[in-house]
């Protein structure tokens, strides 16, 4: 196991020390599943991190750039309706207005009327929603590029290959995990 020893965080044991304490205390763990699991986990964790970062140097937290994600994804003309982007988003109603409400007072989306129909709102990203969007496009694939320079092309397609196995044994055996337990903010 000395290949997974890393430079553990403040008050972070390594993968190895963390698995030896589990095995310690589990005597049935399985030590090479353990040592993926934990693997993918801490990645998380610090890619959400570094995103973080990048996100607050553009002035945008995780919150506004999952609503600017969504737009950009819904297409041209990158409108949706409050309730649709909520239920995209996995959040309540109420947390999705005060996202609104505040995204638009900072100018990356507009809130209005549809004109076909005056009771629906529409919410629509404006040019500075989405130079924002794209900056932090930009920023990620500075970073994952850097993040995935050790392995060749071969290898990042195994490794994609691998993690989408993965994920779809979780999606089916937890079909409503996609959304979010609790609102963000």
């Amino acid at each position: 196991m000395s290949d997974t020893t890393e430079q553990p965080g403040p008050q972070e044991p390594s993968l190895d020390e963390q698995i030896a304490a589990y095995q310690r205390e589990f005597r049935d763990l399985d030590p090479q599943v353990e040592q993926v699991v934990s693997a993918l986990g801490r990645l998380n964790r610090r890619m959400n991190v570094a995103y973080g970062r990048q996100l607050a140097a553009l002035g945008i937290s995780n919150a506004e750039w999952e609503v600017l994600k969504t737009l950009v994804v819904s297409g041209s003309p990158y409108r949706l309706g409050p309730g649709e982007l909520a239920k995209r988003l996995g959040l309540t109603p109420a947390a999705m207005t005060h996202r609104i409400d505040r995204m638009a007072g900072e100018g990356l989306v507009t809130r209005d009327r549809d004109e076909t129909n005056r009771v629906r709102v529409i919410v629509e990203l404006t040019d500075e929603g989405r130079t924002k969007w794209l900056e932090a496009m930009r920023m990620a694939s500075d970073f994952e590029a850097d993040l995935l320079q050790d392995l060749a092309g071969d290898e990042r397609g195994v490794l994609g290959d691998m993690l989408i196995r993965l994920l779809r044994r979780v999606e089916h055996a937890q079909p409503d995990a996609g959304g979010r337990l609790t609102d963000l903010d």
